[in-house]
């Protein structure tokens, strides 16, 4: 195992941006201290030939462009709150409407706009943002981190976060895979652990927890990416595509009532690339899994090599609380309190058909 850090250039302001690249197993990933952004996986496949399989910019210049949060930790609050608002003790916060009346991943100066320290830990970056009370409308000083750590295991990413009022914390990781190192990934197979997913609006806003069973959203067993990817129905049409909430199977609504983690973690999807033999699977201590198949890149961003990023070249699976839940009493609270710690974390695993490391 090894960490090597280098420059990736300079923002604006003439502040330095440093890249931390972690190799073990036969794996290297590399992370960036701006936007806390995953920026490349590389990993074998069944011949052992390795690509990468995350998407991402050749430099620092397409992060500080990007529009579609390629790679990038999100937050103060990951997903969308209904109206760019909500209440919190009695008093209201208005948060900035960047996705129609919606706020979306915490703004539009979030977490992933920001340049977080870093500093090198065994085997990886610990990664340090602290947000001022007001920040994009939300209370408190909070202080968070990103720890990636790189084992022949696989990747970890764990999160932490205070603050010194009371606020509501949810933060992911928004990478686009693609285990074909290229081209479409609707021939990608998906697993879902979940029998029920949150429906949308067509603001996609969620309406309340629906079963599977019966609709395009029952991943329960695998299922190529595209088999019902156009299907005519209003879930779908909403979505542009994929673009929803899965609770994963083992989880319950608990009324508000505090964190659902720390108690170890439970499998939240696994994805095979059937030509290059390539597997992820996802583990967390999360209560959903966002699973959304790239509908909106549009072509409008140049990623790494050259290629224009277009719908069906990447798929997310953002581990978090469900959206809208600070709006949601029934979903699972996303409060964090002063002498709380917010401590979440998931691990990404990556393999071939021959067996997952």
């Amino acid at each position: 195992m090894s960490v090597r850090r280098e420059p990736f250039g300079s923002l604006p302001d003439g502040r330095g941006v440093e890249r931390y690249v972690l190799q073990a197993g036969g794996l290297e990933v590399a992370v960036l201290a701006y936007g806390a952004v995953l920026q490349s996986v590389r990993a074998p496949d069944a011949d052992g030939t390795v690509a990468d399989v995350a998407l991402g910019y050749d430099d620092l210049a397409g992060y500080l462009q990007d529009t579609t949060y390629v790679g990038a930790v999100v937050g103060r609050y990951g997903n969308r709150i209904a109206g760019g608002r909500f209440v919190l003790d009695g008093v209201e916060h208005r948060l900035p409407q960047n996705h129609g009346s919606s706020c979306l991943h915490g703004g539009p100066q979030g977490f992933h706009t920001r340049l977080w320290s870093g500093a090198e830990v065994p085997g990886g970056v610990e990664l340090t943002l602290t947000s001022p009370d007001g920040d994009m409308g939300f209370p408190g000083t909070l202080t968070a981190t990103a720890r990636y750590v790189l084992d022949e295991d696989g990747l970890t990413l764990t999160y932490g976060a205070t603050t010194d009022r009371p606020t509501v914390v949810n933060l992911t990781n928004h990478a686009y895979w693609n285990l074909a190192g290229g081209g479409s990934v609707e021939d990608h197979v998906v697993e879902l652990p979940a029998e029920r997913f949150v429906a949308v609006d067509d603001r996609l806003i969620p309406t309340g927890l629906r079963p599977v069973a019966g609709t395009p959203m029952d991943f329960r067993t695998p299922h190529r990416l595209g088999e019902r990817l156009r299907e005519a129905t209003e879930q779908l049409r909403y979505a542009q595509g994929y673009d929803h909430a899965w609770l994963l199977d083992g989880e319950e609504l608990l009324d508000g009532e505090g964190f659902l983690d720390g108690e170890g973690l439970h499998r939240a999807a696994r994805v095979t690339d059937p030509a290059s033999g390539r597997v992820l699977e996802i583990d967390t201590d999360q209560p959903s899994v966002q699973f959304y198949s790239g509908n909106f890149l549009d072509g409008s961003v140049v990623g790494r090599g050259g290629r224009a990023y277009r719908q069906g070249d990447g798929l997310c699976l953002e581990t978090q609380h469900l959206p809208d839940s600070p709006n949601r009493p029934e979903f699972p609270s996303t409060v964090l309190r002063p002498g709380e710690t917010y401590a979440t974390r998931t691990a990404f695993r990556f393999g071939t058909t021959d067996g997952v490391r």
